[in-house]
Formats: C-alpha cells, sequence, structure tokens
C-alpha cells in the first residue's frame, strides 16, 4: 500500500439535459442520470446508487483483506446494501444503510471466526467510515456440507 494521504480524482460533464459523464484515468467512463425518485430514466447509474454500490464494493474489498490477515479461508460472499435517503433538518441526506452480507465458507471452517472477521470488515470499510448515516450489518455465514465420499474414506 503506498502512503498516505492518497488523492482520488474523478471529471463530470453534463449538458441541460441527459447523461452525465464520470471520467477518471485509466477506467471506463460511467454514464449517470438522476434516478426515478428524482425524475430520472431509472435506467442508469445514480449518485445515489453510486454511494450505496461503494459501500457494498469496499466492505467486500475491506473483507478481503480482513480474511487474509486472519488466514480465514472462505469461497465467495455476497453483499447487498440499501440506502435510506430521508429529509433531516431541511437537508436531504442519507440516514442508514442495511448492509447484508452472505458469506460463503469451506467445510470445517470455524463461524466464529468468520463472524468476527466481517464485522471488522464493516468497520474498518473506509467508505462507510466517510458517511454520517448509521451502518447495520446483517450477516449470513454458510458452510458447506462435508463432502460425503471423503468421509467415508
Amino acid at each position: 500500500m503506498q502512503p498516505f494521504p492518497h488523492h482520488y480524482a474523478v471529471s463530470a460533464a453534463g449538458e441541460a439535459s441527459g447523461d452525465v459523464e464520470l471520467t477518471s484515468a485509466n477506467v471506463p467512463a460511467i454514464h449517470c442520470a438522476s434516478p426515478p425518485e428524482f425524475d430520472g430514466p431509472g435506467n442508469r447509474w445514480s449518485p445515489e446508487t453510486l454511494l450505496v454500490g461503494a459501500i457494498a464494493d469496499c466492505f467486500i474489498l475491506t473483507f478481503r483483506g480482513v480474511a487474509r490477515a486472519s488466514k480465514l479461508s472462505w469461497n465467495s460472499i455476497r453483499c447487498h446494501v440499501a440506502g435510506t435517503l430521508n429529509r433531516v433538518d431541511r437537508v436531504t441526506q442519507f440516514t442508514e444503510f442495511e448492509l447484508t452480507a452472505h458469506l460463503h465458507l469451506p467445510a470445517g471452517i470455524n463461524t466464529d471466526i468468520a463472524h468476527r472477521a466481517l464485522e471488522k470488515a464493516e468497520h474498518h470499510c473506509l467508505i462507510s467510515n466517510s458517511l454520517k448515516g448509521a451502518i447495520h450489518l446483517v450477516t449470513h455465514v454458510h458452510v458447506a456440507e462435508p463432502d460425503a465420499a471423503l468421509t467415508l474414506a
């Protein structure tokens, strides 16, 4: 990892109507529009969905690092984040995010260690740590069944 501070740059361009194009060095452009809740078309990424997606993405990437450091063996993780946008003191803001993680483990892995790794990933996710809205983590740990052919040997 590079020493801090890190710097990230994104440019946005748009006209009176239509998509906004987000660009950053060395990555494909993203075309965005308002979400349907703000009279947008509903078929593009929006600032709201990008923010909620950043939480999910950061959580999984942080979990990878935590699992590696914990020497936790795992097969896959799926994450769903639902953000609540509300008005607080006449200001529109995200007030909470529910993060539901489904972690799939190989047979024989200690689920307590897996739950701790998921909680640690939520605690250390730099995107959610940068937001005001509360994060509520719901975890589901699924352990693979032992291979029947191996247990008979």
